[in-house]
Protein backbone atom coordinates (compact mmCIF):
# COMPACT_ATOMS: atom_id res chain seq x y z
CA UNK A 1 0.00 0.00 0.00
CA UNK A 2 1.30 3.47 -0.79
CA UNK A 3 1.95 6.37 1.53
CA UNK A 4 -1.03 8.42 2.69
CA UNK A 5 -1.31 12.08 3.64
CA UNK A 6 -3.51 13.42 6.45
CA UNK A 7 -4.67 16.72 4.98
CA UNK A 8 -5.85 17.97 8.38
CA UNK A 9 -2.30 17.72 9.79
CA UNK A 10 -0.39 18.67 6.62
CA UNK A 11 1.32 22.09 6.57
CA UNK A 12 2.09 21.79 2.81
CA UNK A 13 5.80 22.48 3.27
CA UNK A 14 6.69 20.24 0.31
CA UNK A 15 9.41 18.35 2.16
CA UNK A 16 7.91 15.01 1.16
CA UNK A 17 7.96 16.03 -2.49
CA UNK A 18 11.70 16.74 -2.37
CA UNK A 19 12.71 13.49 -0.65
CA UNK A 20 10.59 11.01 -2.61
CA UNK A 21 13.08 8.94 -4.64
CA UNK A 22 10.32 7.62 -6.89
CA UNK A 23 8.84 11.03 -7.73
CA UNK A 24 5.46 9.79 -6.51
CA UNK A 25 4.50 12.91 -4.55
CA UNK A 26 3.49 16.29 -5.94
CA UNK A 27 2.18 19.46 -4.31
CA UNK A 28 -0.78 21.03 -6.08
CA UNK A 29 -1.63 24.36 -4.40
CA UNK A 30 -2.96 23.16 -1.03
CA UNK A 31 -3.08 19.45 -1.76
CA UNK A 32 -0.52 16.64 -1.63
CA UNK A 33 -1.05 14.13 -4.43
CA UNK A 34 0.50 10.67 -4.19
CA UNK A 35 0.76 8.59 -7.35
CA UNK A 36 0.09 5.15 -5.91
CA UNK A 37 1.55 3.43 -8.97
CA UNK A 38 4.95 5.07 -8.32
CA UNK A 39 5.15 4.84 -4.50
CA UNK A 40 7.78 2.30 -3.38
CA UNK A 41 6.92 2.42 0.35
CA UNK A 42 10.40 3.57 1.34
CA UNK A 43 9.17 5.81 4.18
CA UNK A 44 11.31 8.84 3.26
CA UNK A 45 8.23 11.07 3.28
CA UNK A 46 7.20 9.80 6.71
CA UNK A 47 10.65 10.53 8.17
CA UNK A 48 10.86 14.07 6.76
CA UNK A 49 7.31 15.22 7.64
CA UNK A 50 7.57 17.79 10.47
CA UNK A 51 3.93 17.41 11.54
CA UNK A 52 3.38 13.65 11.20
CA UNK A 53 0.93 13.95 8.31
CA UNK A 54 2.50 11.20 6.21
CA UNK A 55 1.94 7.52 6.98
CA UNK A 56 2.66 4.20 5.34
CA UNK A 57 -0.41 2.02 5.13
CA UNK A 58 -0.05 -1.67 5.93
CA UNK A 59 -1.27 -4.14 3.36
Amino acid sequence: MPAKNDSEKCCYCGGCVGVCPAGAITLEETRIVIDESKCINCGACVKICPVGAMKLEKE
